[in-house]
């Protein structure tokens, strides 16, 4: 703290009219990846990547507010990540999920599988399939959302496609099962932006249920039922990639869990 540019100013100081005070904050250490023996499933490990079917309500590295019980610090109890890029706190990391979102995220374990990782993704050759729920009635069996996605002006911890600064984003679709009041979709992302898939069906008033910041589409009454979303309804349900090392093509599926499943099975009743 300094006041009128002089440092060490005692607390029993008092201020005046025009003085002027600065208060310097300090960066918040990034800190060390601490491993942490926490359950995973494991799709596919080898030397150079693996692939993990992440449960909901899990966030994928630390950050301000999640400093453990992350993905990563479950990783790193279980396998060597050496890829530099990312470290400390998100080594490997070449894409990811929200932390409601579950199912499968692959990381590189070295920094060539890391680079090829992210070059696949930037030339849009990985493809990632999405099991959806959505609120309301799809008007088409099999479509695209073609819109643009940026931060929302209104509120910067959304992202909206109503913004003049969006980036390209393109959502195909396809109709699984209709329940009367929702839609189960197939859904893959041609581009990968934050919160895509959400924001482009909300968009469009299909918001994915159980979603609170897009959708608040908490539950639904059927005749004299009630089913609950406790998270959004939104599984990343296989991913297809070349191996970045011996280019074999690779196909990891992820079973949808048990909070999805049983709404499913709600939903048909």
């Amino acid at each position: 703290v300094t006041v009128n540019a002089r440092p060490k100013m005692k607390t029993s100081h008092k201020l005046r009219g025009g003085d002027l005070v600065e208060l310097v904050i300090p960066a918040e250490p990034e800190g060390i990846l601490v491993p942490e023996d926490i359950p995973l499933e494991i799709l596919w490990e080898d030397k150079h990547i693996i692939v993990v079917n992440k449960p909901p309500g899990m966030v994928v590295y630390p950050a301000v507010g999640n400093r453990s019980g992350t993905l990563m610090n479950a990783l790193v109890s279980k396998c060597t990540i050496s890829a530099s890029a990312g470290a400390p706190l998100r080594p490997g990391i070449v894409h990811r999920l929200d932390k409601e979102t579950s199912g499968t995220i692959v990381i590189a374990k070295d920094d060539l599988s890391y680079h090829n990782l992210i070059s696949q993704f930037k030339e849009r050759e990985i493809e990632k399939h999405y099991l959806a729920l959505l609120s309301g009635r799809l008007k088409e069996e099999k479509g695209e959302i073609n819109a643009a996605i940026g931060r929302s002006v209104s509120d910067r911890k959304k992202m909206s496609t109503r913004t003049k600064k969006g980036k390209e984003a393109l959502t195909r679709f396809e109709v699984i099962e209709r329940f009367g009041p929702a839609t189960m979709a197939k859904v893959r992302i041609i581009t990968g932006r934050t919160h895509q898939i959400r924001v482009h069906f909300a968009s469009i008033g299909n918001p994915v249920l159980g979603d609170r910041i897009y959708g608040k589409k908490t539950s639904l009454r059927i005749g004299n039922i009630t089913i609950p979303f406790r998270r959004q309804m939104l599984h990343a349900y296989t991913i297809k990639l070349r191996h970045p090392v011996n280019g074999d093509i690779m196909e990891f599926k992820a079973p949808v869990p048990e909070d999805m499943e049983k709404a499913i099975e709600a939903l048909r009743m």
